[in-house]
């Protein structure tokens, strides 16, 4: 479960932050409690620097133990971290230190190690893909010389401050089969991607494995 308010609102506002993880403690324990086996997993977006990710991982373990007093029972959970910005993926070892799991926005680390804006880039790609100045839309087809280096570096650097940090993507490169094979010889334990492309993905990681 990932908050969909950007990490710089949760500090500007924690209240946003601690509303948020109490909403999802809260569901996760009446679950349990009805029998149903919930492990949680809170993923904080847009993250720069450990300072960031840090700041906001406190709030939600003080209202996990909060909520967890108060509604007399408990469950394991995680915090990890959405690695969108090249920023945190160069330090993605002091990132680490912070966060329990890694998942690459490849969309917003595509958008930002190009400099390309998703919202315009449609008035310029058709050119540069008919020029050969680009051979494939990056946002399809993730760019493994550029985009895949800061992925390579972050899981490098990440599991090595934290050897059990489990990776993935989140983003329609997860769907692409090259993109999905690069993924697996990364050393990622999962993609994630928009639902009518998961056979896609399904079928690409299987040839991998094989």
């Amino acid at each position: 479960m990932g908050f969909n308010h950007v990490n710089r609102l949760g500090i500007s506002y924690p209240e946003l932050t601690e509303m948020q993880a109490r909403a999802i403690f809260q569901a996760a324990i009446s679950m349990s409690n009805q029998g149903v086996t919930v492990l949680p997993e809170i993923m904080v977006p847009l993250v720069g620097t450990p300072q960031e990710l840090g700041h906001q991982v406190s709030l939600i373990r003080s209202v996990a133990k909060k909520v967890f007093s108060e509604m007399g029972s408990s469950l394991n959970y995680k915090v990890g971290t959405m690695i969108e910005i090249p920023r945190a993926a160069l330090i993605a070892d002091e990132i680490a230190k912070e966060a329990e799991f890694f998942s690459f926005g490849t969309n917003d680390l595509t958008q930002m190690t190009f400099g390309y804006s998703r919202d315009d880039v449609g008035k310029f790609l058709p050119i540069y893909l008919s020029k050969g100045i680009l051979q494939n839309d990056p946002f399809e087809v993730l760019d493994q010389r550029g985009v895949g280096q800061l992925i390579k570096i972050a899981t490098e650097l990440g599991r090595r401050a934290r050897p059990s940090l489990k990776i993935g993507i989140c983003g329609e490169h997860g769907g692409e089969p090259s993109s999905v094979a690069f993924f697996a010889e990364a050393g990622l334990d999962y993609v994630s991607c928009s639902p009518f492309r998961v056979p896609i993905a399904r079928l690409a990681a299987a040839q991998v494995a094989v």
